[in-house]
């Protein structure tokens, strides 16, 4: 069974703990802080257990020129990618205040640190747990120095190969025993052909002690879903409250409608996962006394003889008899009574049949 860790306060992931659903609102509030908590309280009514974000210290995550670029996309919030990027970054008190409102509404809160001082104002602000995002992932001391905080830390796997999240996985495993991975594929919107979903039963193997998860970018829900019943542990997916608003998240997002039915459809999902133990269950006791089936005599049997297989057969009978898969348990032995063709043979009915059976 894989390894549990209190992921934030008093939730635990892992083992047979329910998934953890987070919903990236990332930057899908448009630079907005009242779309922000809109969307923070449309999360938390749909089910989900986190809302989360994208936090960045624009001049650690971004070089001189790259903000100063030209940016002229049908997404664009300024004239350069820097305008663009500032338009939708909120400040630390804007953080502080969105964090504040999240614990109001009742549903936990962090963000991605999408760069080292990211990660240090989440630490200072004293996020239940740190988001790696795929960007980052192959970015070994960011992951250090994230790890080496003893956070809790859940690192998506977009753009990597299995040899590059081994050293991952020992990077952070040597300063931090909490964490999980998230199989994840860095398109937007992704297609089925390309979520390889076989990853996670990958990562199960390659990763035994720690939970394994899915981050999503794909339409609709049903490959989530599908994440969850291949024992995904935690799921994120994007969210948004229009998919035709500005920004290229907002296609691949869940409107409220399909995060709520995704969080339905995954506790439905693992109450239908069960224990794994198949025995037949008390629900199917009525199914089996209208067609689980007995032995019968075949033909007339007279009391004191041995039973061959050409004596009995199989049917739907009263009263129930002995049950199909013991048939052959019931060779050799005797009847004790006359047993007429067609009738049920009951335990009851054959010497040290139960006697034998108990042993």
């Amino acid at each position: 069974m894989s390894l549990e860790f209190e992921i934030c306060p008093g939730r635990k992931i892992g083992g047979n703990n329910p998934c953890f659903i987070i919903a990236e609102i990332g930057q899908n509030h448009q630079g907005d802080i009242e779309i922000a908590k809109k969307m923070i309280k449309m999360v938390k009514d749909c089910g989900a257990d986190c809302a989360k974000f994208q936090k960045s210290e624009l001049e650690y995550k971004f070089n001189k020129r790259a903000l100063e670029r030209p940016y002229s996309s049908k997404n664009s919030w300024g004239k350069t990618y820097g305008e663009h990027k500032r338009h939708l970054e909120f400040s630390h008190e804007q953080y502080r205040e969105l964090q504040k409102y999240a614990k109001e509404v009742g549903i936990f809160f962090t963000a991605s640190g999408m760069d080292e001082m990211a990660v240090e104002f989440l630490h200072e602000l004293d996020v239940p747990f740190f988001k790696v995002g795929s960007g980052d992932t192959n970015n070994f001391p960011y992951l250090e120095k994230t790890a080496q905080k003893k956070r809790p830390m859940v690192v998506s796997s977009g753009m990597q190969s299995m040899e590059t999240m081994r050293r991952v996985y020992q990077t952070v495993k040597k300063h931090n025993q909490n964490f999980c991975i998230l199989q994840c594929t860095s398109a937007y919107p992704l297609e089925p052909e390309d979520v390889n979903l076989r990853v996670i039963a990958e990562y199960q193997k390659e990763f035994p002690d720690i939970p394994i998860g899915y981050s999503g970018h794909e339409s609709g829900i049903c490959i989530t879903v599908g994440a969850v019943a291949l024992g995904a542990k935690v799921v994120e997916r994007h969210v948004t409250l229009d998919k035709t608003w500005k920004g290229s998240d907002h296609e691949a997002s869940l409107l409220p409608e399909e995060l709520a039915e995704l969080v339905k459809s995954i506790r439905i999902v693992e109450r239908a996962l069960g224990t794994g133990v198949k025995q037949m269950l008390p629900c199917e006791k009525a199914c089996h006394d209208k067609l689980g089936k007995s032995v019968v005599a075949k033909t007339a049997i007279p009391k004191g003889t041995a039973l061959t297989a050409d004596m009995l057969g199989v049917k739907v009978a009263e009263p129930k008899g002995v049950a199909p898969e013991d048939i052959y348990l019931l060779l050799g032995k005797t009847v004790k009574a006359n047993v007429g063709e067609d009738e049920s043979i009951t335990e009851d009915l054959v010497e040290s049949y139960a006697k034998e059976v108990k042993s």
